[in-house]
C-alpha cells in the first residue's frame, strides 16, 4: 500500500511539472493544442526575438508584440492588437490557433481580439516566430500562410518591405504610436509611392511632411544626409506584372531597424556592443528645410542660408509681408509672364521673344515630376520641355532618364553638395542665359580679349614717344602737392592746350548727375566688366554714353589713365570717340560720343 502511495505521489508531481511548463516559461511554436498565455514567451530559435504579452509603464492595457530578446533597453519592434489592447488584468487571455487554422487573440471571455484571417488550405498549422522577427503561420509542411512582415506597425526590420500595390489598392506602410506609452495608431505614417520614379515619403495624416526624393536605383536622391553605406542598403522593387512597388531594408544587420516615431521622425537606429545602447544613425527631418514645402511653391530652402529661403530668380515672394515675417509657406509667384504663354494673345506675326532656362545645381527635385520614357538624353529631354509651354521645369538624370513639371515647383532645397540639376523656364529677359549660351558668351569674351591684348600692345608701342608727356603728367596726380589741383582738372586742362590731338574735356561729377538724371536706371543702358553705362544729355545738347566704373572694380587709377590715353588716340569707324571724363574722390568715368544705331552698352564690355 506504501509503495502505490508513494507511486502516486511521484506522478501527481510529474504532471503538475509538465503543467507548470505548459503554462509558463519558453515556447518555440504555438500549435491549436499549444496556445501561448501571459505568463509565456514565444522565442526564435537563436534567441534573438521574443514574442509575448507585455503591458507598458503608466499603461492599464495589455498588448501582444515581438521586441529583441537580450538587449537592455529593448525595442518592440511589432504589436498584433494596438487598436483593440486587453485589460492588464486580464490573465486568462491566450494567442492560440483556432479551428480554422488562424492564428486569433481571445480575451478571458473567449472573445476574438485580433485574428490573422487568412485562408488556409491545411488541416494543421503551426505558428514559429524566426530569427529575422517574422511571427509567421505555417502549413503542414511549413510553408509561409501569414507573416508579420506581411502586417508591419512602426518599424521596418531588414528584408521587411513596405509599399503599395496599385491593383488591390493594398498599402503596407509604417504608421506611427499615438505616444511613447500608446501604440494606438498615430498621425504619422511612412511608405512608397507607385509613380515612375518611386519616392519615399512621410505624412502627417495626409499632408505630406517628408520627402525622400526619387529613386534613381540605388538611392533615394532627395536624401543628401544619410551615410551612403545605408543608403546603398535599401532596395527598391517594382513589379510591374503585380502592379507591386515595395521599398526594404537590403542590408542584413539583424540589429539594426528603422521606424517612425510618435513626433513624425523616420529613424534608423543600431546597436552598438561597446556602449550596450541603441544608438541614432540618422533621422529625418533634421533641419527646417526637410520639413515638406517649407519655402512655399517657387521658394527654395537652404538650411546654411540666413533666411533659409528665397525666391527662384524670376519670382518675387506672394506677400513681403509675410515673407518678411518669416512665413513662407505660400510661397513665390512669377515676376514676369512667359514668353510662350504671351503667344497665346499676341498676333503670329509679332517677334515675341522665347523663353530661357534657368540652371539650378546642387538641388533635391522637386515633388509632383513627370517621367517620360521615350527620352534619351539630356538635349531631347530640353527640347520637349522647351516645345511644350506647360512644362515648367525639367531634369535629365542618367540614372533615371527624363523628369518634367508641369505644376508647382514645391520642396525645393538646395544642398551645400550633392544633388541635381534642374532647369526651370523663364522670361528671356530674366534668365541670365542658359548653360550653353554661357559658354559661348564665355568663349566670345575670351577670344575678344586676346584680340583686344594684342591690339593695345602693338599700338602702345607705336604710340610710346607720344604719349610719354601726357603720361608723366598724369603721374603727377599721385603727389600730394597736385591732388588739390588735379582734382579741379587743372594740370589735365593744360596738356589738352599743349596737345591738339587730345580734344577732351574735364566734366565735374555735378555735370554728369545732371546729364545722366542722377544715374537713374530709365538712363541705364548696360553694364560691362568694370562698371555701369548710362546714356547721358550735356548742356549743349549732346546725346553721350557715360560709363561710370564699378567702386569695387578691380581697374585702379593706373588703369584709367591707360584707358584715357588708348581711347583718346584711337580712331576707328566702330570705335566711339572719347570727347571726356570725370575723376573725382572715388569717381572714375569716361563720357563717349553715342551713335543712334549702337545701344552704347556693347562699346564698354
Amino acid at each position: 500500500m506504501r509503495l502505490m502511495i508513494s507511486w502516486c505521489s511521484c506522478l501527481v508531481i510529474f504532471c503538475l511539472l509538465q503543467a507548470s511548463h505548459r503554462t509558463s516559461g519558453v515556447a518555440y511554436n504555438i500549435t491549436p493544442s499549444e496556445p501561448l498565455f501571459p505568463n509565456q514567451t514565444l522565442v526564435s530559435s537563436g534567441n534573438i526575438f521574443e514574442l509575448g504579452f507585455f503591458t507598458l509603464s503608466g499603461s492599464e492595457n495589455q498588448y501582444i508584440g515581438i521586441r529583441y530578446k537580450n538587449l537592455t533597453p529593448s525595442k518592440i519592434v511589432w504589436v498584433a492588437n494596438r487598436e483593440q489592447p486587453l485589460p492588464y488584468t486580464d490573465r486568462s487571455a491566450k494567442l492560440t490557433i483556432g479551428s480554422d487554422g488562424n492564428l486569433k487573440l481571445m480575451d478571458g471571455q473567449e472573445n476574438i481580439v485580433w485574428s490573422t484571417n487568412v485562408s488556409s488550405r491545411s488541416n494543421y498549422t503551426l505558428a514559429v516566430l524566426l530569427d529575422s522577427g517574422n511571427f509567421v503561420l505555417q502549413d503542414g509542411i511549413y510553408g509561409e500562410i501569414w507573416g508579420s512582415f506581411e502586417d508591419p506597425t512602426d518599424t521596418l526590420l531588414p528584408t521587411m518591405k513596405i509599399g503599395v500595390n496599385v491593383r488591390t489598392g493594398v498599402k503596407k506602410f509604417l504608421i506611427s504610436w499615438r505616444s511613447d506609452s500608446d501604440p494606438f495608431p498615430g498621425s504619422f505614417s511612412t511608405g512608397m509611392t507607385s509613380e515612375t520614379p518611386p519616392q519615399a515619403f512621410t505624412w502627417n495624416g495626409l499632408t505630406p511632411y517628408w520627402r525622400g526624393g526619387q529613386w534613381d536605383k540605388s538611392k533615394f536622391i532627395g536624401i543628401a544626409t544619410m551615410d551612403q553605406s545605408y543608403s546603398s542598403g535599401f532596395t527598391v522593387q517594382q513589379d510591374t506584372q503585380k502592379g507591386t512597388t515595395y521599398y526594404s531594408v537590403n542590408r542584413y544587420d539583424i540589429f539594426l531597424y528603422m521606424f517612425i516615431s510618435p513626433g513624425g521622425s523616420l529613424t534608423i537606429m543600431y546597436w552598438d556592443d561597446g556602449a550596450r545602447a541603441w544608438l541614432m544613425d540618422w533621422a529625418a527631418p533634421n533641419n527646417t528645410c526637410e520639413i515638406y514645402g517649407t519655402c512655399g511653391p517657387f521658394g527654395v530652402c537652404n538650411s546654411l542660408n540666413s533666411p533659409i529661403c528665397r525666391c527662384i530668380d524670376g519670382f518675387v515672394p506672394k506677400s513681403n509681408e509675410e515673407w518678411n515675417s518669416l512665413n513662407w509657406t505660400r510661397g513665390c509667384e512669377r515676376e514676369m509672364e512667359l514668353n510662350c504663354q504671351k503667344n497665346t494673345s499676341t498676333s503670329t506675326y509679332t517677334n515675341v521673344k522665347k523663353d530661357a532656362f534657368w540652371q539650378m545645381s546642387q538641388m533635391k527635385l522637386p515633388d509632383s515630376g513627370n517621367y517620360i520614357s521615350d527620352i534619351g538624353d539630356e538635349e531631347e529631354c530640353e527640347s520637349w520641355c522647351r516645345s511644350n509651354c506647360s512644362c515648367l521645369a525639367y531634369s535629365y538624370v542618367s540614372t533615371i532618364g527624363c523628369m518634367v513639371w508641369s505644376k508647382d515647383l514645391i520642396d525645393l532645397q538646395e544642398f551645400p553638395t550633392a544633388g541635381e540639376d534642374l532647369f526651370v523656364r523663364v522670361a528671356h529677359v530674366k534668365a541670365g542665359g542658359s548653360r550653353h549660351k554661357a559658354v559661348i558668351i564665355s568663349l566670345s569674351t575670351i577670344a575678344g580679349i586676346i584680340f583686344f591684348a594684342v591690339f593695345v600692345f602693338v599700338l602702345c608701342k607705336w604710340r610710346a614717344n607720344k604719349t610719354g608727356n601726357f603720361r608723366r603728367l598724369l603721374d603727377s596726380a599721385d603727389t600730394p602737392e597736385k591732388s588739390t589741383e588735379l582734382t579741379q582738372g587743372n594740370a589735365w586742362q593744360k596738356q589738352l592746350k599743349q596737345d591738339d590731338s587730345l580734344e577732351l574735356t574735364l566734366y565735374s561729377f555735378d555735370s554728369i548727375l545732371l546729364a545722366t538724371n542722377k544715374f537713374s536706371t530709365t538712363s541705364k543702358l548696360g553694364q560691362g566688366g568694370f562698371g555701369s553705362v548710362y546714356k547721358g544729355k550735356l548742356k549743349d545738347g549732346k546725346e553721350v554714353a557715360v560709363k561710370r566704373l564699378s567702386s569695387t572694380s578691380a581697374q585702379g587709377v593706373e588703369e584709367f589713365k591707360n584707358e584715357i590715353i588708348l581711347i583718346s588716340k584711337l580712331q576707328h569707324r566702330n570705335l566711339v570717340k572719347l570727347v571726356g571724363y570725370c575723376i573725382e574722390g572715388e569717381e572714375k568715368i569716361l563720357i563717349q560720343e553715342r551713335r543712334q544705331n549702337l545701344t552704347g552698352a556693347n562699346d564698354f564690355k
